[in-house]
């Protein structure tokens, strides 16, 4: 028999134990061992029941139990000090505290998916996964963030396996109310809400539920509400799940919804209002609209409205390949956003060119939410240094006129919430060594200095904790291998052989990924027979555990997965080479500890970052991988190994698979299974723990989370900040105008003639340390020289006479315009460096307002016949 009502029933605490509850329900735990320490001891098999769920463990313990803790001293002093600690946690001073006045007094951070805790399923993979880490080193930090987000009524789906081993999909339902959530409600009791109007008179209503991330507060907006029309009940059914319009609902609700979610809040809770919003990819992107109309309101027109929002936001982008982002058809954005819709009063035509992709080679009927983003959005990040550079790249078209290195596009390179990865056996052995004040400072806010101590460790401890970890991964993977077994069938009976999977002895590889053809899945999978040769070699094996899940609505992927799974299947390797369905927080928490290889082979440059090989490097384990992402610009052979790829435009795909699979085998053969075998004194492999060391003492402070989080409150949210500031309705109403101005105007803004003055050198080259002066006649049409800024761009110059490596030189005016109009601008290059060398002239809109030259997309160069050949070359 079905229910036909469902409802959650909370156990009742003694009075000595209620901190429990304020423990259970603010998610530090999961990153904090020693208050999941103590809820294990509250019930040690009913913890491992509730699979590290405090809230599940509380509601399943006996009321025997809770009174014997209730009369334990012992019990009792240790929940006192951890309510004490938490308490100290979220009311002292961190290091946001002790920076210089003039930070943000909050910031409000939008991402579709938050990957907390296996207790929240509110992710799908990597991007959930930062967004949650980047919430959790915040509070770490002391950053007063808030986040929005949705609340996925079914989360992303639970991976099983086929007999066959084709990946099968089930959505289980997730009730607020067993979760770590509370709903906002008003000062009478009343649930708090935000609604959207939607085509047709209906309307689009909404829940707000609170998640308590340490200091950081979650908003999760839920669209299962009862006065909702069952379409609109079922927005925030799943992640991305749905077709075309259901996406769109969600990414309105997200956006639009998110703002007023975060304005609500803040009027309940007296929260600092946000002086900057951080849109995480591109699907929150409408909260910049609903910032427009909020000022309309206000009595600001559109245009000194987008100023203002432009200032205070911030854009992150995480997508190499356009096809990985959302787009819409703009007749239905048009419905959704025009009359009748959300937004009214503002121009419906004036939202759609925000979007839609009017630059050569882009579909003008498209509306394209990465464009919306960057062109609400002041400040824009790539994920990575190589990230960064195909950003600049993918969105060049947006700033016509400018080399790809000059769209203002910049990169923070993304970093893991250090607490929540590492595992306790190497934050103790961390913690032995420096203390455990130090060690979490080393953590969370991370520092060189910190980490050097690890250079100290002595070789035998080092080996004993991989070993340690290596042992806990066969027994996990043992376990979790058996409960696939029987989902897909099989009985007891059959399954004696799982007792031999996996050597605690033997080199353990991981690879763990969504499952995109990009990511390669079953690259290791060439030439089978090499790779059954490496794994059942005699005298130095090695062994792989793999896990990954395919979108439900791509057939390609899960064919990749059933292709892996056929061959883990096979009784020869099987004991050597497992697939672990219903990849999670959970499982990678013991995954990346346990392994001595994290293999990682991606199509480069496909991969924006990639933060599952941080992971792994945090807990000692080195990487193997493509040079893409992270790893391309801090891989070092100290300390783990650069897979060769075949990047020749010719070569086709079949080819390139072919080629990089050959060089990862021979890797294996010749550099890493060598290494890991080749044992000194006491048995110990000695140049592999020395390897060891340097990932963990020069890895460990650049790839947390801490970093990353200082670097977006330094370089993009402190400066967001004051650009708000500076926006006050007059300053964006004056930034407005100007730029109509500006655009009007520019296509009178002319360099007319460049030339070098006498004594510069004339003949081709010229001496290191020289100086060339340039006298440059421009046209500025109805602009004044304040509007402008006139710049010689100088430096290294290809076979192709384009210029690399630049630098610009502004120019001075000297003296009134002349007869004709024009003005006389001149300057000095210093020749710094040797080699051909050249340099350009050009103007650039200029005033104190703007982020970048380039933020109008603007730029006036020399036509060929301008004068002096632009350049000179140095011998």
């Amino acid at each position: 028999m079905k229910a036909i009502r469902r409802f959650s029933v909370r156990p009742v605490l003694p009075e000595s134990l209620r901190p429990l509850s304020e423990l259970a329900r603010n998610l530090r735990w999961s990153w904090h061992p020693e208050t999941r320490e103590l809820f294990q001891s509250v019930d040690p098999e009913g913890w491992q029941a509730a699979g590290g769920d405090p809230l599940r463990l509380l509601g399943a313990v006996p009321a025997t139990r809770l009174a014997a803790l209730a009369d334990d001293r012992r019990f009792r002093r240790r929940l006192a000090a951890a309510a004490d600690d938490l308490h100290d946690y979220l009311t002292g001073r961190r290091w946001y505290q002790e920076q210089p006045p003039g930070l943000p007094e909050a910031v409000a951070y939008f991402s579709p998916e938050f990957g907390i805790t296996a207790a929240l399923p509110q992710y799908s993979g990597g991007l959930g996964i930062l967004a949650g880490d980047h919430l959790k080193s915040a509070s770490d930090l002391g950053v007063p963030l808030i986040g929005v987000g949705l609340l996925y009524r079914h989360g992303y789906f639970r991976q099983s396996l086929s007999r066959e081993g084709w990946q099968q999909e089930t959505y289980p339902l997730l009730d607020p109310d067993e979760l770590p959530l509370s709903m906002l409600r008003e000062p009478d009791g009343t649930p708090s809400r935000v609604a959207l109007a939607l085509p047709g008179g209906r309307s689009l209503r909404a829940y707000i539920w609170q998640a308590r991330v340490g200091r950081v507060p979650l908003l999760l907006l839920d669209s299962d509400v009862e006065e909702n029309g069952p379409g609109e009940r079922d927005v925030t059914d799943r992640l991305y799940g749905g077709g075309s319009e259901h996406r769109l609902l969600q990414e309105m609700l997200l956006g639009i919804g998110g703002v007023r979610a975060v304005r609500t809040y803040c009027r309940l809770t007296g929260h600092p209002a946000p002086e900057v919003f951080h849109t995480n990819e591109g699907h929150a992107g409408f909260l910049g609209l609903e910032r427009i109309r909020e000022l309309a309101e206000q009595g600001a027109d559109f245009d000194s409205a987008l100023e203002s929002v432009r200032a205070g936001a911030v854009f992150t982008t995480h997508t190499p390949v356009p096809a990985g982002i959302d787009r819409f058809d703009r007749e239905l954005v048009a419905r959704h956003l025009g009359d009748g819709g959300e937004l009214p009063g503002i121009d419906v035509g004036k939202i759609l060119e925000l979007g839609l992709e009017t630059y050569p080679g882009g579909e003008p009927n498209l509306f394209n939410m990465a464009v919306m983003g960057l062109r609400l959005a002041q400040r824009a990040n790539g994920v990575s240094t190589l990230h960064g550079q195909v950003s600049r790249e993918m969105f060049a078209g947006l700033w016509p006129g400018f080399d790809a290195e000059e769209v203002p596009i910049t990169a923070i390179t993304n970093g893991v919430h250090a607490p929540t990865w590492i595992a306790p056996e190497v934050f103790r052995l961390g913690a032995r060594q420096i203390g455990a004040s130090r060690a979490e400072d080393a953590l969370t806010v991370g520092g060189k200095q910190r980490w050097d101590t690890v250079a100290d460790i002595p070789d035998t401890d080092i080996w004993e904790l991989r070993r340690t970890l290596r042992e806990q991964l066969v027994e996990e993977v043992r376990e979790r291998l058996r409960a696939s077994w029987r989902q897909r069938g099989a009985g007891t009976a059959e399954l004696g052989w799982i007792d031999g999977v996996l050597d605690p002895d033997v080199l353990t590889i991981g690879f763990a990924r969504r499952v995109p053809s990009y990511k390669r899945l079953t690259l290791m999978l060439r030439d089978r027979e090499r790779l059954t040769r490496l794994l059942l070699h005699p005298e130095r094996p090695i062994q792989i555990v793999v896990a990954g899940k395919a979108h439900p609505a791509d057939d390609s992927g899960k064919r990749l997965v059933q292709e892996l799974v056929r061959f883990t299947d096979d009784p020869r390797v099987r004991h050597r080479v497992v697939f672990l369905p219903d990849y999670g927080m959970a499982m990678a928490q013991k995954l990346y500890p346990g392994c001595d290889v994290w293999l990682n082979n991606p199509l480069r440059p496909l991969e924006a970052c990639g933060t599952s090989g941080m992971k792994a490097a945090l807990n000692g384990c080195l990487n193997l991988s493509v040079l893409d992402g992270w790893w391309d610009e801090w891989y070092e052979p100290d300390f783990g190994w650069a897979i060769p790829t075949a990047d020749g435009t010719a070569m086709d795909e079949n080819r390139r698979d072919d080629v990089e699979a050959a060089a990862l085998y021979q890797l294996l053969e010749d550099r890493v299974a060598p290494r890991f075998y080749d044992r000194g004194a006491g048995g110990l492999p000695g140049r592999w723990i020395e390897m060891v060391r340097r990932t963990l003492g020069t890895l460990g402070p650049k790839v947390l989370a801490g970093r990353m989080v200082r670097e977006y409150v330094e370089r993009l949210y402190g400066p967001a900040a004051e650009a708000q500031r500076a926006l006050f309705p007059e300053a964006a109403r004056e930034l407005a105008d100007w730029k109509a101005r500006v655009r009007a105007a520019w296509p009178a803004v002319a360099v007319d003639h460049v030339e070098t003055v006498a004594d510069s050198p004339l003949n081709g080259t010229a001496e290191l340390g020289s100086t060339v002066c340039l006298r440059v006649s421009v046209t500025l049409g109805d602009l004044d020289p304040s509007d402008v800024e006139v710049q010689a761009v100088a430096g290294r110059v290809d076979p192709a006479d384009r210029l690399t490596r630049t630098a610009a030189v502004p120019l001075k005016p000297t003296g009134a315009p002349a007869m004709d109009g024009r003005r006389q601008y001149e300057g000095s290059l210093t020749l710094d460096s040797t080699g051909p060398f050249g340099y350009t002239v050009r103007i650039l809109p200029a005033h104190r307002l703007l982020a970048s030259g380039a933020e109008l997309g603007l730029v006036a160069l020399p036509p060929e016949s301008s004068g002096d050949k632009a350049g000179v070359l140095m011998r």
